[in-house]
């Protein structure tokens, strides 16, 4: 079994859709899983997300001492 993170993940969409962003909270086992799970999870998945790939990169994460699901645990954008 793969190690498993909990991914903060900075999230921006510009005007009209967002002003401001939010973060996405995943747990994944790396980087691409992590992606796309969010791409997977918003139907909208546009040109606003041109910097996701980088912010999941960048990404403060977590290692899980439990073996979870991956999936998107939550997220707050606006």
């Amino acid at each position: 079994m793969a190690q498993k993170f909990l991914y903060l993940v900075d999230h921006f969409e510009s005007f009209p859709r967002s002003e401001y962003g939010g973060i996405w909270n995943v747990i994944a086992k790396n980087d691409d899983e992590c992606f796309d799970l969010i791409k997977d999870y918003d139907n909208g998945f546009n040109e606003n997300y041109v910097n996701l790939r980088e912010n999941v990169i960048k990404a403060e994460r977590f290692a899980l001492a439990e073996n979870k699901e991956s999936r998107i645990v939550t997220s707050f954008t606006t």
